[in-house]
């Protein structure tokens, strides 16, 4: 059973950083893509920045040059960087994994942690 791990979610003032972090239970070697995902409440869930197994990421525009995402193959563990926080980024966060495994496309989703900026 493939786990996806969050954390580092909580209340920030507007203008702050938080880094959020996505521990996986196998080599994220094994994905093809990882990413982060948001939902605001009442909201469809969006992707916010993802990466790929040789390293090229992509951004919503909403979060471009404020958020980084980086891996660290050795951990096993993707990370999500977000500065200059607005009220606008408040959500809940999900870490996605994408893996082809046995010829079967497989999508793994953590349980989330929540963030939310003041104004």
């Amino acid at each position: 059973q493939v786990q996806l791990v969050e954390s580092g979610g909580g209340l920030v003032q507007a203008g702050g950083s938080l880094r959020l972090s996505c521990a996986a239970s196998r080599s994220i070697f094994s994905f093809n893509v990882m990413g982060w995902y948001r939902q605001a409440p009442g909201q469809q869930r969006e992707l916010v920045a993802v990466t790929t197994i040789t390293g090229r990421t992509n951004y919503a525009d909403s979060v471009k040059g404020r958020f980084t995402i980086s891996r660290d193959n050795v951990k096993n563990t993707v990370y999500l960087q977000m500065n200059s926080l607005k009220a606008e980024d408040t959500a809940v966060y999900y870490c996605n994994g994408k893996s082809l495994d046995w010829g079967t496309n497989n999508d793994y989703w953590g349980q989330g942690t929540q963030v939310t900026v003041s104004s």
